[in-house]
């Protein structure tokens, strides 16, 4: 472990470890990699007298979110904690995965085997094998946003001994569920969510019908390369499991057209807008290993398994839409192989995307005994009909980990550790001490 820097911010004191771990936990001799975190501490505390608590992000292949001063949820957890914002491995400043770090792996099966340490387990044992030289060997607390919920759930039933509590924001995975089923039970959200959209918004029927049959004859070129097809339109869906994400959606659509020599053409102002919303190439490790983070039989490839199900799903289809009456569904977090072909981030990489939708040998990532046996103090924030988690799986879930406690609530969307900030943290912390 090596402390590189310590500086401030209004109200904190922040200092930047760097750790070495195991590419590979199960080979410690064999290859490593950094990773990078950022430890905030309250200022005017003394450090070496509060406990730890570390971050893990949603995603995956989301580094921590980058603070300025108390933001949201941190302004309550340095009243009592010593907070570790950890770039899981791949993200961030953590060995960075991307089109310009993977040839240095070799080619696609090379990169495809080495993508394969990217999980959740091995998420976990970095946590584990930074944690001795951080805390002195005392277990911590876990506040796991969305995979990061995964990530702490999986820590429950692997390393309870490094865990003091675990508190998880719309991040309760199903135990079971393939990556098939995940997605059968995400197309139904997916729909709700659109009509819902449409009741607040029913002008933005007819704008996105409009911008979808202009795109099915005139594809349009974002910034950078990426190309705008009807189904990348469509997958602007991803915005309505915020809190916010309706909104901007409508502000989105309604600017979308200006008037050109040649006709109506689709803005810069707009191509720019979902250029942001749409591009890989901050998080290109989400779109490589996505749907492998529900892969736990040996035996089963993940295949694709978001295209597989949407091809049961005609009412998700631009095509068929446009050629009748009914209002354009937008999707969601689904990874399309598509995706390698339209987004320059991900174009150098689609072989190696083949290959890991195609890997079989995962390992299963949850131990329902260990759970069902669970003594750490954990709760978990459970959003009515949370887009990218089936509340129906968390649930379930709940069930099945001993001592679990849930807040249930439609007062927030999946970002609700961001969007309720100190109230979700002040909420979950109660439930794991008994005073809720």
């Amino acid at each position: 472990m090596t402390a590189e820097h310590t500086y401030r911010q209004p109200g904190t004191v922040l200092t930047d470890h760097r750790f070495t771990v195991p590419l590979d936990h199960a080979h410690p001799d064999g290859e490593r990699i950094q990773l990078y975190a950022r430890e905030v501490v309250a200022a005017g505390k003394d450090p070496e007298s509060l406990p730890w608590l570390l971050y893990l992000e949603g995603g995956p292949g989301f580094g921590a979110r980058r603070f300025i001063g108390r933001q949201a949820w941190l302004d309550r957890a340095l009243t009592e904690f010593r907070v570790l914002l950890l770039d899981q491995r791949g993200t961030g400043r953590s060995t960075p995965v991307n089109r310009q770090t993977l040839p240095l792996r070799g080619g696609p099966a090379q990169q495809a085997d080495y993508l394969a340490h990217f999980r959740s387990d091995s998420i976990v044992r970095d946590a584990e094998a930074i944690r001795p030289g951080l805390t002195g060997g005392a277990p911590w607390t876990v506040l796991g946003q969305s995979f990061g919920g995964f990530c702490a759930t999986h820590y429950l039933g692997h390393a309870p001994e490094g865990l003091a509590a675990v508190l998880i924001t719309g991040g309760l995975p199903s135990l079971t569920a393939t990556a098939e089923e995940v997605y059968e039970a995400a197309y139904p959200r997916m729909e709700r969510k659109t009509a819902a959209h449409y009741a607040r918004y029913p002008m933005d029927v007819e704008r996105a019908r409009r911008i979808a049959a202009h795109l099915a004859v005139r594809p349009a070129g974002l910034p950078g390369g990426h190309r705008l097809t009807p189904e990348a339109f469509q997958s602007l869906g991803i915005l309505l499991g915020s809190g916010d994400g309706s909104h901007q959606l409508h502000y989105l659509l309604e600017d979308a057209f200006v008037p050109a020599p040649g006709g109506p053409e689709l803005s810069d102002a707009f191509l720019e807008g979902v250029h942001a919303l749409l591009s890989f190439a901050g998080h290109p490790l989400y779109a490589l290993i996505h749907e492998s983070i529900y892969a736990q039989d040996p035996a089963v490839p993940t295949g694709w398994a978001a295209d597989r199900v949407r091809a049961r799903h005609p009412r998700f289809d631009a095509g068929t839409t446009l050629a009748g009456t009914e209002p354009l569904l937008f999707t969601a977090e689904n990874v399309h192989p598509w995706h390698f072909t339209t987004d320059p981030a991900l174009a150098p990489l689609r072989e190696t995307a083949e290959l890991l939708a195609a890997r079989t040998g995962w390992t299963p990532l949850y131990d329902p005994a260990r759970l069902a046996a669970n003594e750490v103090p954990v709760a978990a924030a459970v959003y009515h009909d949370d887009l990218y988690v089936d509340t129906a799986h968390s649930l379930e879930t709940a069930r099945a980990i001993r001592g679990l406690r849930t807040w249930v609530t439609d007062e927030f969307e999946h970002d609700g550790v961001r969007a309720g900030g100190s109230r979700v943290l002040d909420r979950l912390l109660a439930l794991v001490r008994d005073e809720a």
